[in-house]
């Protein structure tokens, strides 16, 4: 006989199949990438392993793990010569690094909010983010998204210390933060604003939080490099005071093994190679607005475009069926479901990258107006 824990789980899973909801793994198919994260094409960069492996021969030495945690034996000069490194770059006091963008989120927001205080969260923010405020035990309120007058309403009724927390760049949308006018408001009642860059940081630079001139406007930074890095990893970037308590009560970072020196090597030559190569931010906005002019004959041309393409079609198996066409047509794009985003809004994201071809560009436009034209 099965046991109650057993029949739960079984229940689930039936319903969410039922749904057409149901998630699996899939594995890497030889498609025309327009799904991966990988912006600046790091991950696949010829000239950027070729610099990884010139850099792994003269470290031969270094051990295979980081054996510990930061706090037991996983430290090391080169750990906090690189968070030195990107806190320089950054013009900020300190930086300290987490094993991936969701375990910084998740350990800054459990600790940092006390009981009684409030945490002002963007409604399309990351669920990093809102599992983080969870454990804290904080007030947590939700603002409608990018909507100034909602979030100074939310500000007003805050108890406590007050955060705010927004994200540069939305995953989902591709849509940014009006930074300047958010970093004002919080000015003006006191707020502490704490910017996700996951979607921005080496996509425009240092972030917009730099690109906007906002840093000293800004508590907290997160920056992760599993996207234009194209790496592993994250670090939240702020004062001195701020990476000393983090490493003081910050589960998250406390009680995880630390990052081994082989992916600390490979973000310090990454970040130096994205330094060195600032030519390719301005070759992945040309490929935005390709794709926006093969999208529409006029396309809405604006300062900064990001990498990230939302097109909405209300549905789920709309959605799921489009994105089989491009499939056959050898285009990965992938279907975001409700209940990911909500109800008639599902949509296919789409990734431009700098390794997309004019031409990869041309045919995934024309063969998405024609199978959006299909299911009208």
């Amino acid at each position: 006989m099965m046991n109650a824990s057993t029949l739960f789980i079984n229940e689930r899973l039936q319903k969410r199949a039922a749904q057409g909801l149901l998630r699996k793994l899939p594995l890497q198919q030889c498609l025309t990438d327009f799904c991966s994260n990988d912006y600046l094409g790091f991950s696949r960069s010829e000239s950027l392993k070729t610099k990884i492996f010139k850099a792994q021969q003269i470290h031969q030495g270094m051990s295979l793990g980081a054996t510990g945690s930061r706090l037991l034996t996983g430290n090391s000069r080169f750990a906090e010569r690189l968070e030195a490194d990107l806190a320089a770059d950054h013009q900020v006091e300190a930086a300290l690094l987490f094993n991936s963008g969701y375990t910084a989120n998740l350990a800054l927001f459990s600790c940092l909010p006390q009981k009684g205080d409030t945490v002002i969260i963007d409604e399309l923010i990351h669920s990093s983010v809102i599992d983080g405020c969870r454990l804290s035990f904080s007030n947590r309120i939700k603002f409608k998204h990018n909507d100034l007058q909602s979030l100074e309403e939310k500000i007003k009724r805050a108890k406590g210390s007050c955060y705010v927390a927004v994200e540069s760049v939305y995953s989902m949308d591709g849509d940014l933060s009006p930074l300047l006018a958010i970093a004002a408001l919080c000015k003006t009642y006191g707020a502490l604003l704490i910017v996700d860059e996951a979607h921005a940081f080496g996509v425009f630079g240092r972030g917009l939080v730099h690109f906007s001139n906002l840093t000293r406007n800004v508590f907290a930074v997160v920056i992760t490099f599993g996207k234009a890095l194209g790496a592993h990893g994250a670090a939240v970037l702020g004062s001195q005071a701020l990476r000393s308590y983090l490493v003081n009560f910050a589960r998250p970072f406390i009680y995880s093994t630390a990052m081994p020196f082989s992916n600390l090597l490979q973000l310090q030559i990454s970040f130096r190679f994205l330094q060195d190569n600032a030519q390719l931010q301005q070759e992945l906005q040309r490929k935005i607005f390709l794709f926006q002019q093969c999208m529409s004959p006029n396309p809405v041309i604006e300062t900064l475009q990001s990498p990230i393409q939302a097109i909405i079609l209300s549905g789920n198996e709309k959605v799921k069926a489009v994105s089989r066409e491009l499939a056959d047509e050898g285009l990965a794009v992938y279907p975001i479901l409700s209940p990911t985003v909500p109800k008639g809004m599902e949509r296919l994201r789409i990734c431009l990258h700098i390794f997309n071809t004019d031409q990869e560009i041309e045919k995934l436009s024309s063969t998405l107006l024609k199978a959006i034209n299909t299911h009208e």
